[in-house]
């Protein structure tokens, strides 16, 4: 392998600490086995997974000590036996759920999906998990259409972003909950901004949509998820996909997504024509890993040739380089920020 890329250096979450917790290693990288690559990191990203690997509480997260980084952006520059060489030097995208956090990492080959021509790696980086999240959620979870109405809780976020101006292309209604110091920005992605501080959030939305709406997407959780499945309309479908309104409390990290799975399979059994589902990412990547790659690089393809043709405007909060990575997990954290903090190779 060329000695410029025979070392990585790389963030390493320890345990639960703090966002200043973070170290930073350098090691050798081995060459790529076969099947894999080497990239070499162009952008990645803070999302709420990270966040919550942090305080020890996302599903099936490795043990400590180990390198975050949930999705990566980056160029090969060496490819290990059966690989084609050619995909040296151009730029890929890839789901990690961990690792990406670092200068070079290694992949395989066949979680890659081509980025674009001319489109930004940090603009690309902010609809890799996010972009699919969305993507899948509105076309093969709710299934909405032309002239629904649907509701995003936490529209000025990274998924929220995506989910709006991915509606809003669709001639889909949208109303979006924010701070009320990202109303504007919400409505200038094309929804009709609710402030969710508001102690009558629920009754605002329904004041907008008296009929009730098409779908709810939801990654709040806890006790207000009914308020959310009380807004549909008949035929309408609630999409959770988190709870990170119990985020901070303490106990076993699995506990209140089993609350979700009991009550959204109870809606489900309920004599009524509205549906509920949870949203997992990683669904059926254990039994049927080619069918979840192949569905993953169409959804994700999309959305990248969305971002090339400037139909969707990557919403990125800052651009900040890895050896600060613990600055980037605290400002995402903060909740202060319009969209994804990406994190970027050094100057």
């Amino acid at each position: 392998m060329n000695a410029t890329i025979a070392t990585t250096t790389e963030i390493v979450l320890p345990g639960i600490v703090e966002p200043d917790g973070l170290q930073v290693q350098v090691r050798e990288l081995p060459a790529p086995a076969e099947g894999q690559v080497v990239l070499r990191m162009d952008a990645t990203g803070v999302s709420f997974a990270e966040q919550q690997m942090r305080l020890g509480k996302y599903f099936d997260q490795p043990p400590f000590p180990f390198v975050p980084g949930y999705d990566v952006v980056g160029t090969v520059v060496a490819t290990g036996p059966g690989v084609d060489a050619g995909l040296k030097l151009h730029r890929f995208a890839a789901v990690t759920k961990v690792g990406g956090w670092a200068s070079h990492l290694i992949v395989e080959a066949a979680d890659l999906v081509p980025v674009p021509d001319g489109v930004d790696a940090a603009a690309a980086e902010t609809v890799v998990v996010n972009g699919v999240t969305a993507w899948q959620m509105m076309y093969r979870t709710a299934k909405v259409k032309r002239g629904d109405t649907i509701v995003v809780l936490g529209a000025n976020g990274g998924v929220g972003s995506t989910l709006v101006q991915l509606a809003r292309h669709a001639g889909i209604r949208v109303i979006g909950t924010a701070s009320a110091r990202h109303h504007d920005a919400v409505r200038e992605l094309g929804a009709i901004p609710v402030d969710y501080r508001d102690p009558n959030m629920y009754d605002r939305i329904r004041e907008i949509a008296p009929d009730g709406v098409d779908a709810v997407f939801d990654h709040v959780g806890g006790a207000a998820l009914q308020e959310s499945w009380k807004l549909l309309r008949k035929g309408g479908c609630l999409v959770n996909y988190g709870s990170a309104a119990t985020k901070d409390e303490p106990g076993n990290a699995m506990l209140p997504v089993l609350k979700l799975f009991g009550q959204l399979m109870l809606w489900n059994l309920l004599p009524n024509s509205k549906r509920a589902g949870f949203y997992n990412f990683w669904a059926g990547k254990r039994f049927r890993p080619a069918a979840f790659r192949a569905r993953l690089r169409d959804d994700l393809s999309a959305v990248l040739r969305l971002v090339g043709q400037g139909v969707l405007t990557p919403q990125i909060a800052a651009r900040i380089p890895l050896s600060e990575a613990a600055s980037a997990l605290a400002l995402a954290e903060s909740r202060t920020v319009l969209g994804k903090v990406v994190i970027v190779p050094e100057p």
